[in-house]
């Protein structure tokens, strides 16, 4: 999965809700299902054109959102400093004995269930 891929994705999941019914539907499918503009109008029995309108406006529509309120950014900075974080307690735990090494190990298994 490339970049925009992955954010058009991540657009979705994060803001999708506020999407009419059918620019979600036809936003999954486009973006997600990886279905052509072509195969969404058939199956909605609408033109191409259409289908390409409604998945344009969607896009815009997510994308202002994400500029807006830069919810996707800070989310993707604060898992890679989780990240991070948990790299440095391995290290701790890994040269610390004792009580260190067990307040280190705790927080690497805190850390990772904040990852999710």
């Amino acid at each position: 999965m490339d970049d925009k891929t992955l954010f058009m994705t991540m657009l979705l999941d994060f803001f999708g809700d506020l999407l009419t019914e059918k620019q979600r539907e036809y936003y999954d499918l486009y973006h997600n299902e990886d279905m052509s503009l072509s195969e969404i109008a058939e199956k909605a029995g609408i033109s191409r054109q259409g289908v390409y309108d409604i998945v344009i406006r969607a896009e815009k529509a997510l994308t202002e959102l994400e500029e807006k309120t830069g919810v996707i950014r800070r989310w993707t900075e604060m898992r890679d400093g989780l990240a991070f974080a948990e790299s440095l307690a391995q290290d701790i735990w890994a040269k610390s004995d004792g009580e260190s090494a067990d307040l280190a190990r705790k927080l690497v298994f805190t850390l990772e269930g904040l990852k999710g």
